[in-house]
């Protein structure tokens, strides 16, 4: 450090808190630090004229056995600032002092990337707003459930402003409840601090040198995401954080260029640098606009494809990583792939089963242009008021502290109980078992879809929706991931637009008087179509029942089954019903019965959604491929061991899932591929409720499945593959690895 930044930094740490009207250090320590305090310091926040801090938790609970992440969160007043690891030319960082129960260990900070504070020469390095320093603490396997753990620290911060310097101490304390399973996220933190995790510069593989020749220190760096991200010319700015002070001269310009590899960026050395000359490794965050990542310079020469490209920009904006700014380009952006990823969701294989009912519909009202536009702006409606009430109660939970994502719904037994008992009514309607409405006298009109008033194109959208959750199309993983991390307003207008891009290919068909005249006129091909496509429903059934299996095992599979033949009885004699009443007759028996019999299959049908879950059920068929189980845990022990890892997220409803998985997932050469990369191959199930899988999932921007992760074997973040897989894109994906 240079003399005039050292005196600078020595006044305003221990002289300027001795001057009249600045606050002394003991005035700016709500709670004391001596050990005897310890047993009265109390949870909540703590606060001093310029900062506000409390220790906050990620997740609602600890498991015993497991790491759970707490925060230091820092709410520094405006016009003053505390500093990172390595505060620049003067200031200190924040140090953290753990007195924890036995048996529990507290890891180190994770930083997030600071921003630059320029004051007269010098330039320092920290943070200022709203601030999580995250931390991760192990739990001994030996904490009993249903007790609390008491976490207390004590933190000294330095929090200065254009003026003074005040270092402030305080005992912060968190009481951490003990319970079994995954915990959910802590509805008032959890989401900011796993956006802190999220964002945190971490290493990436990335290979650097440091060159320091006439004065002038170059370091470069290649690989990880560096190499795609400069060979399409993506960057435009970078910068190097380093991790001790003195390397480099912190206000001095960074100047730097990209290269087919990646990047090098030149830097005035500092002090040590300087006088000692390079004599070892430099650390550090290389920050970009397209990330910031750790790495660890070895000296050595300039590294080969680093320059010749464009002139990087070294200021790069680094806002707090614990806050968002959500703008309107965001938004906008977003909106429209959910509105590309609607319309491609009516190619999904999930939506097929609708279809049929999307033809009984068109075909019924083709030659009526009234009734078709009444159709389709309520099949609109339906699609539209379905998905805001799937977003409600996805964002309602989520703000409760659940980790649910897109699909929810169907991890619950009793909902695919009902749909499958639904899809076989439906079937059962078009077969002309029973009639809904006018049934088929008349105009010919489709008994789902001739429902008084329009009901059936609304009640038609509706299934639609809920038919569809399983898929996520293209576009429309990212626009999902997006939205669940904003405010709702945002969020529902998203959802929204996901609505209009599935509803829209319909609408403008039913709003087109010349599409619609190119359909032939109703008559006897209208019964014989609407039995035809009664087949694709009974398909929709029997698919919901073999999930239903894998939820349940054999007893709520038996159960189902019975309540699956008690409704096919009970709108049979509903049918004979109809058509003794039509003939003049009386029908209370048939109809009583049919009423007694329906009852009975709800009931068995609830029944069946309350079967005990065996543990064996779990268990996702993958394909043939060997497979393990997904976990954290064994990504890094496979990586450790230098084994690239292929994880497949899948679910038993989700239709895009199985289709990847016996088309891309169950070829022996894919197999052989896996054998020669030594790769490891993990399974994620998430066909039932799984708040781990969840996180992941939301980790990597999505919020359902499919999402296939490659990590590379010599560690660093995971490759996303497509959601929809060739044989060719994994062999490939693994050679790269």
């Amino acid at each position: 450090m240079r003399p005039t930044a050292f005196l600078f930094a020595l006044l305003l740490f221990l002289g300027l808190s001795a001057l009249p009207g600045v606050p002394s250090v003991a005035e700016a320590q709500p709670v004391s630090r001596p050990a005897e305090a310890a047993a009265i310091v109390l949870p909540g926040p703590r606060q001093a004229d310029n900062i506000e801090a409390e220790l906050v938790p990620l997740s609602r609970w600890a498991a015993p056995g497991s790491t759970v992440v707490v925060a230091v969160r820092q709410t520094i007043a405006p016009g003053w600032h505390t500093y990172w690891r390595n505060p620049g030319d003067s200031g200190g960082p924040t140090t953290l002092d753990w007195r924890l129960p036995a048996g529990v260990k507290a890891g180190e900070i994770v930083w997030p990337l600071p921003t630059r504070q320029r004051l007269m020469s010098l330039v320092n390095y920290g943070y200022s707003g709203d601030v999580y320093l995250p931390v991760p603490i192990e739990v001994p396997a030996s904490a009993r459930p249903g007790t609390t753990m008491p976490l207390i620290v004590d933190a000294l911060f330095l929090v200065c402003s254009d003026q003074m310097c005040v270092p402030v101490q305080m005992s912060l304390r968190l009481d951490l409840p003990i319970r079994e399973g995954a915990p959910p996220l802590d509805p008032d933190h959890g989401a900011a601090i796993q956006a802190v995790l999220e964002a945190a510069p971490r290493p990436a593989g990335l290979d650097a040198r440091a060159t320091l020749q006439n004065g002038v220190l170059t370091l470069s760096a290649t690989g990880g995401p560096l190499a795609d991200l400069t060979a399409g010319a993506g960057l435009s700015q970078a910068y190097f954080y380093p991790f001790e002070g003195e390397i480099i001269d912190h206000a001095a310009p960074q100047s730097g260029q990209s290269g087919p590899n990646g990047l090098s960026l030149t830097l005035t050395p500092g002090g040590d640098l300087t006088a000692k000359g390079l004599t070892g490794p430099i650390s550090g965050v290389l920050a970009t606009d397209a990330g910031a990542w750790e790495i660890t310079a070895q000296p050595g020469p300039v590294l080969t494809g680093t320059t010749g490209g464009k002139a990087l920009s070294g200021e790069v904006e680094t806002p707090s990583a614990a806050t968002t700014d959500l703008n309107l380009g965001l938004i906008l952006q977003s909106a429209l792939f959910a509105l590309v990823g609607g319309l491609i969701l009516n190619l999904m294989p999930c939506v097929f089963p609708i279809l049929a009912m999307k033809a009984a519909a068109l075909a019924a009202s083709a030659h009526k242009p009234r009734e078709a536009r009444r159709d389709g702006l309520l099949f609109l409606a339906g699609v539209l008021a379905s998905f805001l009430v799937l977003a409600g109660v996805l964002l309602a939970l989520r703000a409760g502290g659940e980790a649910v994502g897109w699909g929810f719904q169907l991890q619950s037994p009793a909902v695919i109980a009902g749909l499958a008992l639904l899809m076989l009514a439906v079937g059962l309607n078009l077969s002309g078992v029973f009639h809904v409405g006018a049934g088929l006298q008349g105009a010919g009109a489709g008994p789902l879809s001739r429902l008084p008033g329009g009901a059936g194109a609304f009640f038609t959208g509706v299934l639609a929706v809920v038919v569809a959750a399983p898929c996520t199309a293209p576009f429309m993983a990212a626009a999902l991931g997006a939205a669940l991390l904003m405010p709702w307003p945002a969020a529902l207008l998203i959802f929204l637009m996901l609505g209009l891009g599935l509803g829209l290919p319909y609408l403008a068909v039913s709003l087109s008087p010349g599409l619609l005249r190119r359909l032939p006129r109703p008559g006897p091909w209208m019964d014989r179509l609407k039995g035809l496509l009664a087949f694709p429903m009974y398909g929709a059934a029997l698919w919901l029942v073999w999930v239903f299996s894998r939820q349940t095992g054999a007893a709520g599979l038996a159960l189902l089954m019975a309540a699956a033949l008690t409704t096919a009885f009970a709108l049979w004699l509903f049918g004979l019903t109809q058509a003794q009443r039509a003939l003049g007759r009386s029908a209370r028996l048939t109809g009583g019965s049919s009423l007694i019999a329906l009852f009975a299959a709800l009931a068995l049908a609830v029944i069946a959604g309350r079967a005990p879950t065996p543990e064996t059920a779990s268990a996702s068929e993958a394909g043939p491929l060997a497979s393990a189980p997904w976990s954290a845990e064994a990504v890094r022990v496979a990586q450790a061991e230098g084994r690239p890892v292929l994880v497949n997220f899948t679910a038993d409803w989700c239709v895009t899932c199985k289709i990847n998985e016996r088309a891309a997932l169950s070829s022996p050469r894919v197999a052989e591929a896996l054998r020669a990369t030594n790769a490891v191959y993990l399974v994620g199930d998430w066909t039932r409720r799984d708040d781990a899988i969840t996180r992941e999932l939301e980790r990597h921007g999505r919020s359902g499945v499919p999402l296939y992760l490659l990590y590379p074997a010599k560690g660093g973040d995971p490759r996303i593959l497509p959601q929809l897989l060739t044989e060719g894109v994994v062999i490939e994906a693994l050679k790269g690895a």
